[in-house]
């Protein structure tokens, strides 16, 4: 009895450590496309919005926001896919990397084409780092912008000096 305890423990932080592993992959139909990393999947009769896994692609209304949208569009829209680590990020969003029937993972393919920023600070995946610097190196996409501003400085709100009259 106490081996079967201390086993389930075990498989417990495991599953808590490796979070991409306690959901399995799935299929699924992507029924909307937001934004470049955000999109409306449907799976078992229940719609959810997800994000895209490790990357950042710009807002709407920054420069290359709405390509994003197209090219994630183009890749997936109403398509079935594979959801692959599907888990809650520090800020509470669902996050996942989504791969084509083909196999690619489509965040990493917005990263070719110089639509997204690898979020650092989120991702351990350091082959995301060069998939951004051959991007940035060949001047595609928001790379063509000499000082692109990515979409947490862009939104982030501005700094302004509060005049008072007497």
């Amino acid at each position: 009895m106490v081996k079967h305890h201390i086993m389930a423990g075990l498989v417990l932080v495991f599953v808590a450590t490796c979070p991409a592993l306690s959901w399995a992959d799935f299929g699924a139909r992507i029924v909307t496309v937001h934004e470049g990393d955000r999109l409306t999947i449907h799976h078992e009769g229940r719609s959810e919005t997800i994000y895209l896994k490790d990357i950042d692609c710009p807002e709407l209304k920054q420069p290359y926001g709405k390509q994003a949208k197209h090219a994630t569009a183009a890749y997936v829209g109403n398509r079935e896919v594979v959801v692959r680590a599907l888990k809650r990020d520090r800020q509470g969003r669902i996050t996942a990397e989504i791969l084509l029937q083909d196999g690619r993972n489509v965040g990493h393919e917005l990263l070719k084409e110089g639509l997204a920023w690898w979020q650092r600070s989120a991702s351990s995946d350091a082959s995301l780092e060069v998939l951004e610097e051959l991007a940035r190196a060949s001047r595609k996409g928001l790379w063509a912008d000499s000082n692109p501003v990515p979409p947490w400085k862009w939104k982030a709100p501005k700094k302004t000096s509060r005049k008072y009259s007497n």
